[in-house]
């Protein structure tokens, strides 16, 4: 049990190495807090908050997994080189595509509620 636990304690210092280092992370920690705050205002349905979370959690994903591409590119090669400059710019690619795919979430969840909110 104590082994299990410790997997935890271990994640969440995962996590917080990539709030403390990751600047892109912290906006993304940011702008969901704005999410929650809006599903909150908007009342959003059951569906629309599991979607809302899978999404949230997508991107920090994303940016966590690019987190540790770039960490072992780093650690292979202080150098440049090319296949390390393509492993790194993919990665951020996938938080790149993560989030677009998540403001289009938002655009299909908040979308109609901002416009009826302006024009009605």
């Amino acid at each position: 049990m104590k082994r299990f636990l410790r997997g935890f304690r271990y994640a969440f210092q995962g996590i917080a190495y990539v709030l403390r280092t990751q600047r892109n992370a912290r906006v993304h920690v940011g702008v969901a807090g704005l999410v929650i705050v809006a599903g909150i205002y908007f009342r959003v349905t059951a569906v629309e908050w599991a979607i809302l979370t899978l999404t949230i959690g997508f991107v920090f994903s994303a940016e966590m997994i690019n987190t540790v591409a770039e960490l072992a590119v780093d650690l292979l090669t202080q150098r440049f080189h090319p296949m390390a400059k393509i492993a790194k710019d993919t990665g951020a690619g996938a938080v790149l595509i993560a989030a677009i795919a998540a403001v289009a979430v938002g655009i299909a969840i908040f979308g109609p509620r901002v416009w009826a909110l302006l024009f009605d």
